[in-house]
């Protein structure tokens, strides 16, 4: 997709700078994947924190290491 945005100078170039992308547009397409992650993130963590995650009754973690290790 093709965008005209106005972007301030100094925001591009310290976004370019911590990405280490060839291009501005390589170095958005970082951001803002990076940037989409971290909102998935806070989401899953809002959602474990309503509904957390339980163990099952047969879980060990014996058997589990005895999975990794074959």
């Amino acid at each position: 997709m093709k965008v005209t945005a106005l972007i301030p100078d100094k925001l591009v170039h310290d976004i370019k700078q911590y990405t280490g992308a060839k291009n501005i547009t390589e170095s958005l397409i970082v951001a803002l994947n990076e940037w989409l992650a971290l909102k998935k993130v806070k989401e899953l963590n809002i959602l474990i924190k309503k509904h957390p995650l339980r163990f099952s009754s047969q879980f060990s973690s014996s058997k589990v290491r005895e999975i990794n290790r074959k």
